[in-house]
Parts: structure tokens; sequence; C-alpha cells
């Protein structure tokens, strides 16, 4: 009896995060032959649309912004229809979770695009994050950081098993409105101070286009295993923190919308890094975006390796569009992705409350098809 041929598969997926400083949309294409899985990145395109500042200090979302919003999402829409992406993701968090109109402005872009974002909260935020740890299989206790515009989200990672998510609005927008409340502050310290306690030698896995790009100033980072040390990113926080944030463009070469808050993103990392006595801060430059597309592929990969063991077909041939049943494609991604404690609320009207959701619908321009998301910044 010959040997099935393994399934051959080339595919495209996009993701799209809508953060407090940015929105990126991040593509990427698998292929699986003769049970070899390669993943290539095809585009990150980052836009600063700085929602925050809006929403941390008058609370809603501008009407110029939001037109600045629908043109972006029109854009990614079509950008995806080029690359052939047939499933994608788009989630917005801290801005529009927090925005008074937030809700409203979602809607009108389904409204007139067809295009779906879900509004997702600061847990799942964490655990879509944590969807593309690159540590979660070695032994060690991990702190997984990711810093953002308008929160923090904090993973406890001990020997590969997630412990715990939590976020905390804490993010560089607010601290330059200067809105971080006291006892946001507080809460963190104490859990971050609990987890110490139970759990020795954490050292810190970092998230965010900050975290990023301080590292690649870092002249000892270490390459081979990504990471620096904590006094050399406390160093270099110093230097900034003396300059004003034209200075920081011109001596570092980085971009405006970059320089006004990378020093309060990096004296987040410090604060949990003193907390926890952590001696080294890992930099492997993945973020929701990359956490959002693999949690795509693996539901799509086990239930077509389900179909193709049930069903007498073809291993040699291509994955069609036919193989990615839409209705069964919503159930395993939400199997994956909702906690329980968010299961009753996925059939809420808005869709807020659902991390993911395939968009191969008749509504959109794109027949629903990465880089790392190394210059992320919420």
């Amino acid at each position: 009896m010959s040997k099935k041929k393994e399934v051959v598969m080339h595919r495209h997926y996009g993701a799209i995060d809508i953060g407090s400083n940015a929105a990126r949309l991040l593509i990427k294409r698998f292929d699986k032959v003769n049970g070899e899985i390669s993943c290539s990145k095809e585009l990150l395109l980052r836009v600063p649309l700085r929602l925050g500042f809006d929403v941390f200090g008058n609370g809603s979302i501008s009407k110029d912004n939001e037109k600045r919003l629908m043109h972006l999402v029109k854009s990614y829409m079509h950008l995806m229809k080029i690359y052939g992406v047939k499933q994608y993701i788009a989630c917005a968090t801290s801005a529009l979770r927090d925005a008074t109109n937030g809700k409203s402005i979602v809607k009108r872009i389904k409204d007139k695009t067809g295009f779906v974002i879900h509004i997702i909260n600061g847990e799942q935020e964490a655990r879509g994050i944590y969807n593309n740890h690159a540590e979660r299989s070695e032994k060690g206790n991990y702190m997984y950081v990711d810093v953002g515009g308008g929160s923090t989200e904090v993973s406890m990672i001990s020997n590969g098993n997630l412990i715990c998510s939590n976020s905390y609005n804490i993010g560089t927008i607010r601290i330059l409105n200067n809105v971080v409340r006291n006892e946001e502050w507080d809460r963190l310290k104490k859990d971050i101070l609990d987890l110490a306690g139970m759990y020795s030698g954490i050292n810190i896995i970092g998230s965010g286009g900050n975290i990023n790009k301080l590292y690649r100033l870092i002249e000892s980072r270490d390459k081979k295993r990504q990471r620096i040390t904590v006094k050399s990113l406390s160093d270099i926080c110093n230097v900034m923190a003396n300059m004003s944030v034209y200075d920081r463009v011109y001596t570092f070469g980085i971009k405006y919308d970059r320089a006004d808050v990378i020093v309060p993103a990096g004296s987040i990392f410090l604060a949990i890094a003193e907390l926890i006595k952590a001696e080294y801060i890992y930099v492997p430059t993945i973020g929701l975006s990359d956490g959002m597309i693999n949690v795509l592929f693996q539901k799509d990969m086990m239930k077509l390796h389900k179909r193709y063991k049930d069903d007498d077909k073809d291993l040699n041939a291509d994955i069609d569009d036919e193989d990615f049943d839409e209705d069964d494609k919503e159930k395993t991604l939400l199997e994956e992705l909702n906690n329980d404690e968010l299961k009753d609320e996925k059939n809420d009207s808005d869709g807020n409350n659902v991390l993911v959701k395939n968009e191969q619908t008749g509504e959109s321009d794109v027949n629903n098809d990465t880089p790392n998301d190394d210059d992320k910044n919420k």
C-alpha cells in the first residue's frame, strides 16, 4: 500500500491591531509541504493614528480621527485583497475600548465597509499576545510584559504554563496625559509582588514597539539570546529622559511618534523589573498581531487534518477555500480564544466581546485571506 502524501498548503492570513498610538496590518503566508511548515512575513504596515491622545484627554475620538480610521480600514482591506488574504482578524484595544463613542464608530465602519472590528478587553489582549509566546515550552519563570499607549498587559508563565494574565490601565499615552490613577499603580505593584513571592528567578519577556526600539539602540544587547540587561535599559532611559523629544529624534534616529512615548514605556518596564528583581529582558519582537494570526493558522490546521483524515481526499491537492467552512472556523476560534466568562457573551449584538471572527463574507471587499510586530506601540 502506497503511503499517503501530505497536504500541500499555501495560505495567507491577516491581522489588524488598532491601538492607542498606532494601527498595524500584519500579513503572513503559511506553507505546508510534505509535513514541513514554513511561515514568511509578507507585510507589516504601521500608521500612527494616535487615537489615545483623543481618548485619554477628552474621553472620545474626534471626527477627524474617525475619518482617518475609516480611510485606514479601507486601505488595509485593499492591501489584504492584493496579497490574497483569505482570513483575517481585526481587534481594537485600549483607546477604542475606553472611548465613549468607540462602539458607535466601530458600527459605522461596519455599516459603510462591511469590515468588523472587535473591541477586546485587557484580559483578551493579554491572552492574544500570549498565543505567540516564544518561550512557552522552555523551563523557568517569565513575566510577559506588553506595554502600549493605553494599557500594560502582564502574563505570568512558569515552565511553559500560563499562570495568569492581567491588564492595567497604565500606558505611555496615559502617562504623558497624566491620567494614570495611583490606585492602578498600586494594583499592579501588589499583583507583581504577589507573583514574585510565589515564583523565583523571574525574567521579563518584553513586547511592544518601544522595547523593540530600545533593544536595537542598546549596543551591549545579546543578539543571540535576544535580550538586554535591566541595567542597560535603565542607562539609556536615563539619557533619553534628560533630552527633549526633538533631541531624541535626531540623536537616536527615531520617529516623533515614538520619541515622545519611548521614555514612559521604559519606565514601566523598569518599574516591573525592580519589583521582581529581574536581571534580563528578552525581546523576541512579537505582539498581538502575531498571536492572532497564529491562532487562525493553528485552528485551521487542526480542523483541516481532521477533515482530510475523515474524508477520502487526494492529499496532493491544494487546499481550497471550501475546505475552510466559515461556520467551522467561527466555532473553533471561539472555543480557542473566549474564556469561560466570555462564552455567554459571544452573541452580543455589537460583537465586541468576541476576540476573533472570520470575515469571509459578501459584505467585505476582501475575500477574507508577517513581519513581526517590530514597531509596535499601541
